[in-house]
């Protein structure tokens, strides 16, 4: 057993850790107050490689592994976790289905774009009457000849507003629940498509949340990720490798909160002395630094089950995000708490790390749906 990052990945957090703190960090707090979606800081990360880590080099990416993907999430995510999730979602959800399940064919077309960022991906499951229940998607595709033609409604997608490549789930037959579900490559300017609602979300302000809309969209039968009726695999097996991603974002998170509030505590003086000497901050930020590793070690843990090959590792996933959003919840709250009356303003980053922090329990499966999965894996 060995708890060293080894020197590849020690670079990797280096360079993130670097790149994070001079360039997003600085206008991470501009971009949750105005909603842009970050063009430009995208455009040099893929330049850097960080949007398509997991893609193999003969598709154009970096051929990394998952721990390194993590690793990165984490650092990038401590300044904004916004921009931690357009990269996450980028390669987890969009460049990693098509590369598992894809043909060469699928392969070759889309992931150079994806790991130069000349295309941004998203990945579209949720739907307007869809959450947590998947099996019962009502965006529906029927036969049209040469093409599906593809019906429905999707809401909350990441990216949306910017990407070019969207890996949409939809249904044959309603009937037939997860049997009958399908995965699709579309492309933005298909026609039948279209983007609708800009979401304006609590947190995660800058990731071109969107609906889709989808009216008669003809999608080439080329375009099919697998074959009729494996959606609902390709989604849940999807889910699990990117879950891994949305626990080290939280991580990224509840380590900024934490490292704001430790900085504050030796600046601030109440009653003469500095919070730090008050020994109710002290178990406070005992508390953080504490559940905050052990958060991440339940991350690097599923992405090394991950990186090892094991063929089913939801378990260890949903315990990384479960845990580490509980974590990124009460680190932030205690972030604020120590900032006391300033914490609640936005002269400090601290309220936008709890906003953040807060959609880390609801995206990619809610807290009680990764109880579900990790009780059923213990049952089993």
């Amino acid at each position: 057993m060995n708890f060293e990052l080894n020197e590849n990945q020690k670079l990797i957090q280096e360079t993130a850790r670097r790149y994070a703190q001079e360039r997003i960090e600085k206008i991470a707090g501009e971009i949750d107050r105005t909603g842009e979606f970050p063009k430009e800081i995208i455009k040099e990360m893929a330049e850097m490689g960080f949007m398509g880590m997991i893609i193999p080099e003969e598709y154009g990416g970096a051929g990394l592994d998952f721990t390194s993907l993590a690793i990165a999430v984490e650092e990038i995510s401590k300044a904004s976790a916004s921009i931690g999730v357009i990269m996450a979602v980028n390669n987890s959800l969009c460049a990693y289905p098509i590369f598992q399940f894809g043909n060469e064919e699928q392969k070759r077309k889309y992931l150079p774009l994806l790991a130069t960022g000349e295309a941004i991906g998203a990945f579209a499951l949720t739907e307007p009457n869809v959450g947590s229940d998947p099996a019962s998607l009502e965006t529906t595709i029927k036969d049209g000849g040469d093409y599906f033609l593809l019906n429905g409604t999707k809401r909350f997608i990441t990216n949306a507003g910017e990407a070019k490549i969207f890996v949409v789930f939809a249904t044959i037959d309603r009937n037939l629940k997860h049997k009958g579900i399908c995965a699709l490559i579309v492309e933005r300017d298909y026609e039948g498509f279209s983007i609708g609602k800009h979401e304006d979300l609590l947190g995660l302000r800058s990731t071109a949340n969107c609906e889709l809309i989808f009216e008669d969209c003809k999608v080439p039968k080329r375009n099919l990720l697998g074959e009729i009726g494996q959606g609902f695999k390709i989604a849940m097996h999807t889910l699990d490798v990117s879950r891994i991603d949305i626990g080290a974002q939280s991580v990224g998170i509840a380590q900024a909160a934490f490292e704001k509030a430790l900085a504050y505590s030796k600046e601030r003086k109440q009653f003469g002395k500095y919070l730090y000497e008050f020994e109710m901050i002290q178990e406070m930020l005992a508390d953080m630094a504490t559940k905050i590793q052990a958060a991440r070690l339940l991350v690097y843990y599923a992405a090394f089950l991950k990186d090892k090959g094991v063929p089913r590792f939801s378990k260890e996933s949903s315990m990384a995000k479960y845990f580490a959003s509980q974590v990124a919840m009460e680190a932030t709250r205690l972030a604020i708490q120590i900032h006391g009356g300033y914490g609640y303003t936005k002269d400090y980053p601290v309220e936008r790390y709890y906003r953040d922090a807060k959609c880390m329990e609801i995206y990619e499966g809610t807290s009680e749906i990764q109880k579900i999965v990790i009780a059923r894996n213990l049952i089993e």
